[in-house]
């Protein structure tokens, strides 16, 4: 307890983007959020007092950190189990626990267990030689996906398998450097969804519409809120799925279940038990945030309501330019800020470079055709300086 405010201190273990805003939204809750950050460098690091620097994977240092908070949470996925539980079996409130998150941390865990509850995944094995896959494509047809059972994200650690040739390329080198490792069938999907909610350790649960998510290279490039086209029923179910997940599995905070829309339904992809790149819109787009509905619920206060703010809201990821641009930063955002006066602009204090996350921007209006290409050429020109298909700044 923050013995200034009398208000409880939450503790993040991560300092990326996530930490840093959601050190935004404990500020306006008149929370102390403590950050374990890795370095002074990391985007939450700069913009809060109460940094401490130390891994994730040093139980010393995450025992340490954890004494000074009345509960901790995260900012990724990537902490130990083992580490997790000697926490929790310290008396650490840990949210989301150890046993929940480990269905976010290794894919075959969460695949099997998504199975035994008869929810929609893709047929799945998992594969300790070539011959594994082979045999899997011989019943489920190539291509077939391989993925890495822990540590993917955002395109890295998934593969397209189009043969025998390529996985006996791939497996063996995976397998030798101690890669665990799955392979799915590749599902005819129409789109990806995603359904992000809240749950409290009291069980209550809160849900923001189902949007659309738009993959460029395996990065999420844009978040389009409330997904277009998606029938009131589908939508329905999207959110009870994701629901009975955070229930069945125990989830406090915030999970998001990424989905594939398809002929036959939804089906599940993945799962993330943290405030995610799928929900940023919801700073200026919902009635509570994400990241402030993920501290409410790991301090197990009432539930914000979810309502959104615009008939349309897009989020478009700011992604590094391959080339740098001759304009600095702040150059950037003068010029976009003067053009459209109504873009919500998020840096991250991250350095370029090709393709990384340095931060997004956000629309909303009346129409999601609109709002969709000004939020597509505002981020195009915070990473390239340059305006898409010959816009003109000083045009219309």
């Amino acid at each position: 307890m923050d013995t200034r405010t009398g208000l409880p201190i939450v503790g993040m273990v991560g300092g990326g983007q996530l930490a840093r805003m959601t050190h935004q939204a404990a500020i306006a809750l008149g929370q102390s959020l403590h950050v374990l950050a890795v370095s002074p460098d990391d985007p939450a690091a700069l913009v809060s007092p109460n940094i401490t620097l130390g891994s994730h994977t040093d139980l010393g240092a995450l025992t340490a950190f954890a004494k000074s908070c009345d509960v901790l949470t995260f900012d990724h996925e990537h902490v130990p189990g083992e580490h997790l539980r000697a926490l929790a079996d310290q008396g650490v409130h840990v949210r989301p626990g150890p046993d929940a998150l480990l269905h976010a941390q290794d894919k075959l865990v969460m695949r099997r267990r998504l199975g035994e509850l008869g929810l929609p995944i893709p047929p799945f094995a998992e594969v300790r030689s070539v011959e594994d896959v082979v045999a899997f494509a011989g019943e489920h047809g190539w291509p077939c996906v391989l993925k890495a059972a822990r540590g993917g994200y955002d395109g890295r650690g998934v593969w397209m398998l189009n043969g025998p040739h390529s996985a006996g390329d791939l497996v063996p080198t995976l397998l030798e450097a101690g890669t665990s490792l799955l392979v799915e069938q590749r599902v005819a999907m129409r789109r990806e969804l995603a359904a992000l909610v809240a749950r409290s350790p009291f069980g209550q649960g809160g849900v923001w519409p189902v949007v659309e998510t738009v993959q460029s290279n395996g990065i999420c490039v844009e978040v389009l809120a409330p997904a277009p086209g998606l029938s009131e029923t589908d939508g329905d179910a999207a959110q009870e799925l994701a629901l009975r997940i955070a229930s069945e599995l125990g989830v406090v905070g915030v999970l998001a279940v990424e989905l594939f829309d398809t002929d036959a339904g939804l089906v599940i992809n993945e799962l993330a038990m943290r405030p995610h790149n799928s929900g940023h819109w919801t700073i200026e787009g919902a009635r509570t945030s994400q990241f402030e509905q993920h501290l409410r619920a790991v301090l197990d206060y009432p539930l914000g309501a979810t309502d959104v703010m615009a008939p349309a809201v897009v989020m478009a990821n700011v992604l590094g330019a391959p080339d740098a641009p001759a304009m600095s930063p702040d150059e950037r955002l003068h010029h976009l800020l003067a053009r459209f006066r109504d873009a919500h602009v998020h840096y991250y204090g991250k350095q370029e470079r090709p393709g990384r996350k340095i931060g997004h921007v956000t629309m909303l209006g009346a129409s999601m055709a609109d709002v969709r290409e000004r939020a597509k050429l505002a981020a195009h020109w915070l990473s390239h300086a340059e305006w898409l298909d010959g816009y003109d700044i000083h045009g219309s």
